[in-house]
């Protein structure tokens, strides 16, 4: 039996442009080390949760099924090794993951990351040589992966998760790695999860979305003139360091979730989100599809609203502190 464990994948916040990407908008995704997950194989030498490496195995043969499917059919984009996989889980192959189910961070794109660079044929092109069609092909492969977790994939995730690097979405097609803050010790700014409480179901909450979007016209006109709009302006101004534009759209863009998305909003984070609002101390967003699953916050005082979330038993997990763009500073700000 193999024992040899494959190379661990992060999972993803998508930092800005949750449904409006999928008409259009920008979008900003980051790697997350914090939670990440490995193909592996049960080793007796280790503690292993073997009832939990059985049950991943079996659902990694459903997921053997579907892809030998697409190879049968002659339509898999990638070149995939099914003989080669189906060995291995022969053998007991599993996934092996801190990255929790349904809360927004990417499990399946960093399911679907770790068996492309292990099964996929041909190795690809280091980042910094990747053109855009580059780019844009691994996308589509392993939209076709992960399609098969969501119904349809968009390929972001996975992507985001194979890359392993902070990428910025003009659209759907046009993808470039970009620089982003880093942590910082000294300095209060920071990005912060905090948890719902329960997981939440993407499927569901993105047909509601594109539902609603179809068949009323002024949730459309918000989509394309609200929520859109100051989605771009938050990530343009996070990019360029416009620290005191940013934490203002930032702000609206909080306002418009809690009221024109709410059923994406769990009813555990409400009040939390709105005292965000009131008092400026921090502002709370949507963490993927919602539902459940983490929610992103961001603050300009760290400790103050670890205060804040102590008093509402509330754990902060940081992501980032220190919104410093790696860009040329703004002296202005």
């Amino acid at each position: 039996m193999q024992t040899e464990a494959g190379e661990i994948f992060y999972s993803k916040i998508m930092l800005f442009g949750e449904y409006s990407i999928i008409k259009g908008s920008m979008g900003l995704t980051i790697p997350y080390s914090h939670f990440n997950g490995q193909l592996a194989f049960p080793n007796r030498s280790s503690y292993t949760d073997l009832a939990f490496a059985q049950r991943s195995n079996q659902h990694l043969y459903d997921f053997w099924y579907y892809l030998q499917s697409w190879v049968n059919s002659g339509d898999i984009i990638s070149k995939f090794d099914t003989d080669r996989l189906k060995k291995d889980l022969d053998d007991g192959l599993y996934f092996e993951s801190t990255i929790p189910e349904g809360y927004g961070l990417g499990s399946s794109g960093a399911l679907v990351a770790a068996f492309y660079k292990k099964y996929a044929a041909g190795a690809l092109k280091p980042l910094e040589s990747m053109t855009p069609a580059d780019i844009r092909a691994l996308k589509s492969e392993l939209a076709q992966l992960e399609s098969w977790f969501h119904g349809t994939s968009s390929g972001i995730d996975p992507l985001i998760c194979y890359m392993k690097h902070p990428l910025l979405l003009k659209d759907l097609d046009h993808i470039e790695p970009v620089g982003l803050p880093r942590y910082h010790q000294q300095k209060s700014d920071a990005i912060f999860l905090i948890n719902s409480g329960k997981p939440g179901k993407t499927a569901p909450l993105v047909d509601h979305f594109m539902t609603q979007y179809k068949q009323d016209k002024s949730f459309q006109n918000f989509v394309d003139k609200e929520f859109t709009p100051v989605s771009n302006d938050c990530i343009s101004n996070l990019i360029s360091n416009e620290k005191n534009q940013f934490y203002k759209n930032l702000k609206h863009l909080s306002e418009i979730q809690i009221k024109s998305l709410c059923p994406m909003v769990p009813a555990s984070v409400h009040n939390i989100w709105e005292e965000g609002i009131k008092t400026d101390d921090f502002y709370l967003k949507l963490c993927g599809s919602g539902g459940g699953g983490f929610i992103l916050g961001f603050t300009r005082d760290l400790q103050k609203a670890k205060n804040v979330m102590e008093h509402h038993n509330l754990d902060i997990i940081p992501v980032y502190q220190d919104l410093r763009s790696k860009l040329p500073q703004n002296n202005s700000e």
